[in-house]
C-alpha cells in the first residue's frame, strides 16, 4: 500500500488539475479573456472564489457600456473618481452635477467636465501621468452603483467642442440646456473634459448601499464665510494639525 504522504500528494495534485479544468471550460466556447489583475486572481485562489469569480466575470463585466448602463448613466448627479499617479499613490475624488453631467458618446467612450476646484488638480495631475481610472457610479434611490475603469485623457473645451463635431453624440452633449448654458456663458466654471475609453463595466450590487431620498437646497455661491462654503471643515487652517 502507499504512504500517507503519497496520498496526500495525489491529492493536492487533483485539486490543481480541477481548478485548471474549470478555467478552461469557461474560456474555450467563446475564447473569454479574464479580466482583473494578477493579484485578485491570486487571492481568489487562495481563499476558494475562483469560481464564483469566474461567473461574475464572465456573465457581469463587460468591455463597453450596453443600453442600460447608458440609460442608468444619464440619470447620474455624482460619481467617485480613482487616481494614481506614475508611482502608484492613489487619489479618490467626488465630482457632481446636473442629472446626466456624465455623457456617454458611444457603448465605449464617456466624456465628463471638470469645472472650477480648488486649484490643486489633483485627479487631473493623476491622470497626466497615468491614464488609468476607475469611476463609481452610487444611485442611492434605485440602491444600485456602477463601476467603469478604462483609460481617461485631458481634453481642453475648444479641443472637445471639435472632437463633437459631426460625432453622433454631437446633439446629446451640445443638447443639454445646463452645459450649453456654461460654455456659452463666460465659460470660466467649465474648464476642460475628461474623455474615458472603456475597458471595463460591471454592476455594483444593492447589498451594502444604504438608501437615501434626493433633497434640493440653495448652494451658496462664493460664499466666504467658513460654515457655509465648508473649505475650512475640519478646522486645517485654524490651527487643528
Amino acid at each position: 500500500m502507499g504512504s500517507s504522504g503519497n496520498e496526500d500528494n495525489k491529492l493536492v495534485v487533483f485539486v490543481e488539475e480541477r481548478v485548471e479544468v474549470i478555467i478552461q471550460t469557461a474560456a474555450e466556447p467563446s475564447e473569454f479573456t479574464i479580466p482583473g489583475s494578477d493579484g485578485e486572481h491570486r487571492l481568489q485562489e487562495k481563499y476558494g472564489r475562483t469560481t464564483h469569480a469566474l461567473a461574475f466575470y464572465k456573465h457581469q463585466v463587460l468591455d463597453h457600456l450596453n443600453g442600460a448602463m447608458q440609460a442608468f448613466l444619464a440619470r447620474q448627479e455624482m460619481m467617485f473618481v480613482g487616481t494614481a499617479d506614475a508611482k502608484g499613490h492613489a487619489d479618490s475624488a467626488f465630482r457632481c452635477g446636473h442629472a446626466g453631467f456624465v455623457k456617454a458618446l458611444d457603448e465605449r467612450t464617456i466624456a465628463y467636465p471638470e469645472y472650477r476646484g480648488n486649484g490643486v488638480m489633483a485627479s487631473l495631475g493623476n491622470i497626466s501621468e497615468n491614464p488609468h481610472v476607475g469611476l463609481l457610479f452610487i444611485d442611492f434611490g434605485e440602491q444600485i452603483g456602477l463601476h467603469i475603469n478604462g483609460g481617461a485623457r485631458i481634453v481642453e473645451n475648444e479641443e472637445f467642442l471639435t472632437f463633437l463635431k459631426d460625432h453622433p453624440a454631437e446633439q446629446g452633449v451640445l443638447g443639454d440646456a445646463v452645459l450649453k448654458d456654461i460654455m456659452e456663458s463666460d465659460g470660466g466654471h467649465l474648464e476642460r473634459w475628461v474623455i474615458v475609453e472603456v475597458v471595463e463595466a460591471y454592476v455594483q450590487c444593492s447589498k451594502h448601499i444604504p438608501p437615501m431620498q434626493r433633497m434640493d437646497h440653495d448652494i451658496k455661491w462664493g460664499a466666504e464665510h467658513p460654515r457655509l462654503k465648508g473649505g475650512d471643515y475640519f478646522g486645517a487652517a485654524h490651527g487643528q494639525k
